[in-house]
C-alpha cells in the first residue's frame, strides 16, 4: 500500500525538475520514449490492430536474442489485458505467433560474447520455447528456383549443404570441422583469383551498368568487413565515372559523462577512424553506377528499409539520387539524405555520432547481411575461414542453382587448397 500512496503533484514537479536538466539530444530521446509508451495505450490504432489480429508472423528468429522474443510475449499480455483478459495467462495473449527461421543460420550476436553466451540468447534457450510446436520444413525452396536440370547433382548439392549446416560435413571436433570444397565450384587460388571471382559473379559489368537489375541477385560475400572493404574498393575503383568522395561529420554524444576527458582522448581524427559494420565509412567514395546497401530505415512504407540494395544515379551536395533494385518498391527513384547516425555497438570505447549518407558500396557484403536474401549469382571470398555458428552454411545456401556459386580460398593456414573450416554449435538444435 506504501508504493500506492504517492503525491502525483509533487511527482509531476519532481519530473518538470528533471525535464529542465536535459539536453536538446536527451529531451529527443525522452518524447521517443513517451511517444513509443504512449503509442500503446489502450484504444489507440496500433492496439486496435493488434486486437483485431488472428496472426502474427516473425521471420528471421533464429538471429532473434531469447528477450526480443520474452518483450513480445510481455507487450501481447499488457495490449490484450482489458479486451480480452481471459487469455493473458497464454503466451503472447492467446495470439498465434508463426516464428519463421532455419537455426542452421547464424545465432544472435553477442558483443565479445562466447559460444556459451549465444546459445543462451538464443530463442530456443527462452522459458517460451515449451509452449512452440515445432514445424521442420525439408525441401530447399532456392535450388528448386534454378535452372538445373540434373535432378540427382541438385539433390546431392542439397544433402551436402544440409550436412554442412547440421556439422555433419568433415571431421568434427567441439564445433569446428575440416570441410571439402567440391572442385566445380571451387576458383583456383593464384595472382588473378580475385579479379576471376568478380568476373564469375559480375560478368561485362562495364557494359551492364545501364542493364535493368544487372545487380539485383549478384554479390560476392566475405565473412568480414574487412574483407569486403577490400572487394568493394576495388570494383569502385573500376567503374568509369569520376568519383565523388563524402566526408562525414563526427563528433561526441552530448551526454557523454567525463566530457572534457573524453573531448581530449577521442578527437575527429580518431572518431573518423572507427568502422564497424550498420555505420557507413568516414570517407565515402561513390560513382555513378556504383551498388550501394542502405543501413538504416528512412521509409518503409515505399520500401527504404536497412538493407534494401540501390543504383547511384546521381550524387549532389545534399542528397543522393539512387534506383531502389529490392523491395517492393524496386525500380522506383528515391532521395537518400544525410543522416545523424549514432551507433549502438558496446564494443566502441565511446558513443558517438557521424553525420553521413546511410548508405555503403553493396558489390561485396558481409555474410550476416547476406542472411535471408536469394541471390542468382554469389562469389565466396575467404580469406580466411568463418568463425561463429551458421556462416558457411548461411554464405553456401544463398544461391539458387550450384552453377551460381563460387568459393575463392586464400592462405588457410596448415589446411589443404581445397578446404576450409565450418563452424556449427550443434547444442542448439537439441530442443528442435
Amino acid at each position: 500500500m506504501e508504493e500506492l500512496n504517492f503525491d502525483v503533484n509533487a511527482l509531476a514537479s519532481e519530473l518538470g525538475g528533471y525535464l529542465e536538466k536535459l539536453t536538446d539530444e536527451q529531451k529527443f530521446a525522452y518524447d521517443q520514449i513517451i511517444g513509443a509508451v504512449s503509442g500503446l495505450k489502450e484504444g489507440s490504432p496500433l492496439t486496435r490492430l493488434i486486437s483485431k489480429a488472428k496472426l502474427i508472423t516473425w521471420d528471421e528468429t533464429p538471429m532473434i536474442s531469447k528477450y526480443c522474443y520474452e518483450t513480445l510475449d510481455k507487450c501481447l499480455r499488457d495490449i490484450l489485458r482489458c479486451s480480452v483478459s481471459y487469455n493473458t495467462h497464454l503466451p503472447f495473449g492467446g495470439k498465434v505467433v508463426v516464428l519463421g527461421g532455419d537455426f542452421r543460420q547464424i545465432l544472435p550476436m553477442i558483443p565479445r560474447g562466447s559460444r556459451q553466451d549465444k546459445i543462451q540468447s538464443s530463442i530456443n534457450s527462452s522459458y517460451l520455447c515449451h509452449n512452440c510446436k515445432v514445424l521442420k520444413l525439408t525441401k530447399n525452396m532456392r535450388l528448386s528456383l534454378g535452372e538445373n536440370n540434373n535432378i540427382q547433382e541438385l539433390r546431392n548439392f542439397a544433402e551436402w549443404l544440409l550436412k554442412i549446416g547440421d556439422g555433419l560435413a568433415g571431421d568434427t571436433t567441439d564445433g569446428e570441422s575440416i570441410v571439402h570444397i567440391p572442385s566445380d565450384i571451387l576458383i583456383k587460388n593464384s595472382d588473378s583469383a580475385l579479379d576471376d571471382l568478380i568476373d564469375f559473379v559480375y560478368p561485362d559489368m562495364l557494359s551492364n551498368l545501364s542493364v535493368e537489375n544487372y545487380f539485383k541477385d549478384r554479390a560476392i560475400l566475405a565473412p568480414t568487413l574487412d574483407c569486403v572493404t577490400d572487394v568493394n574498393n576495388k570494383m569502385t575503383a573500376g567503374l568509369p565515372r569520376q568519383e565523388r568522395v563524402y566526408l562525414s561529420l563526427d563528433s561526441m554524444c552530448a551526454e557523454e559523462e567525463n566530457m572534457e576527458f573524453e573531448l581530449d582522448a577521442f578527437s575527429p581524427e580518431i572518431l573518423n577512424g572507427i568502422n564497424y559494420s550498420g555505420l557507413p565509412p568516414h570517407k565515402l567514395v561513390l560513382k555513378v553506377g556504383a551498388s550501394v546497401m542502405l543501413l538504416r530505415n528512412i521509409d518503409q512504407t515505399n520500401g527504404l528499409c536497412n538493407g534494401t540494395r540501390m543504383q547511384v544515379r546521381r550524387m549532389g551536395n545534399h542528397v543522393i539520387e539512387c534506383k531502389t533494385l529490392t523491395g517492393n518498391k524496386a525500380g522506383s527513384i528515391v532521395l537518400i539524405p544525410r543522416l545523424n547516425l549514432i551507433p549502438n555497438n558496446e564494443t566502441l570505447p565511446v558513443r558517438f555520432q557521424r553525420r553521413q549518407f546511410p548508405i555503403i558500396i553493396s558489390f561485396a557484403m558481409t555474410i550476416n547481411k547476406s542472411q535471408g536474401q536469394t541471390l542468382s549469382k554469389v562469389g565466396i571470398n575467404l580469406p580466411m575461414p568463418v568463425f561463429t555458428h551458421g556462416q558457411l552454411y548461411v554464405a553456401l545456401s544463398s544461391i539458387t542453382s550450384k552453377d551460381g556459386l563460387r568459393v575463392l580460398l586464400q592462405d588457410h593456414g596448415q589446411l589443404e587448397d581445397n578446404c576450409t573450416m565450418n563452424v556449427v554449435y550443434r547444442e542448439v538444435f537439441e530442443s528442435l
